[in-house]
């Protein structure tokens, strides 16, 4: 039986993805979740809010709400949450979070969600135009930045996939898709399988959903 440690940059557990990315992974992978964010008071989590020219980035609670931080002052407790899953008997951990991430020290293979991601998605796009969405308006220059390496030209779009409702993703859909887009790719680990049906219905267009992508890479080491 393998173990598979994952880290969210919010709090575990991750009801809301975890069960979900259960379906690519093999049955017989044991996961472990650590959070970021765990065990955090609001005082602790308003404190973390993003400096000016920190990378902006959003996740999840525990009970269920959102909140917007900066990378800068979760790095030293993603160690630590990768320290305690390895320490714990880890075989491998995930970083499901597509932000870029800065190395980390680690013993045992180090899966991040978006390295997986850029590549996974330069695979299949070919030389389509890709429609990128994002959580927050605030991500949109992050976005192109963050796939300017790629064969592939991107347009931006966001919508977040932690508030009820898909009208805002929806629209975000049929946008990119007004502006010339040939595939979606639903940018973070957030974005369920029903995001990507709306995005789908919405757009007429193909959508890659970022937790498939990454839970069927990581089941090739699992």
């Amino acid at each position: 039986m393998t173990v598979l440690g994952i880290v969210t940059i919010g709090q575990s557990p991750r009801s809301d993805m975890v069960p979900e990315m259960l379906q690519w992974l093999p049955s017989s992978v044991e996961v472990r979740e650590r959070g970021a964010l765990d065990g955090l008071s609001a005082a602790d989590l308003e404190a973390l809010a993003p400096e000016p020219g920190d990378e902006t980035l959003t996740t999840r609670l525990r009970d269920g709400s959102s909140v917007v931080i900066g990378r800068a002052g979760i790095l030293p407790r993603l160690q630590n949450a990768i320290d305690i899953l390895e320490s714990g008997g880890a075989d491998v951990v995930l970083i499901v979070c597509t932000g870029d991430f800065p190395p980390f020290r680690h013993s045992r293979p180090l899966l991040l969600a978006g390295p997986l991601l850029t590549a996974g998605l330069s695979a299949l796009a070919g030389d389509a135009l890709v429609g990128v969405v994002c959580p927050l308006e605030e991500q949109e220059q992050q976005s192109y930045e963050k796939f300017e390496h790629l064969e592939q030209k991107i347009k931006v779009a966001w919508a977040t996939p932690y508030q009820p409702g898909l009208t805002e993703l929806e629209d975000a859909a049929r946008s990119l898709a007004a502006e010339g887009a040939q595939l979606l790719v639903l940018d973070c680990m957030g974005y369920t399988q029903e995001h990507r049906q709306a995005a789908a219905t919405a757009s007429g267009l193909p959508v890659v959903l970022s937790r498939s992508v990454v839970a069927r890479l990581t089941a090739e080491l699992t």
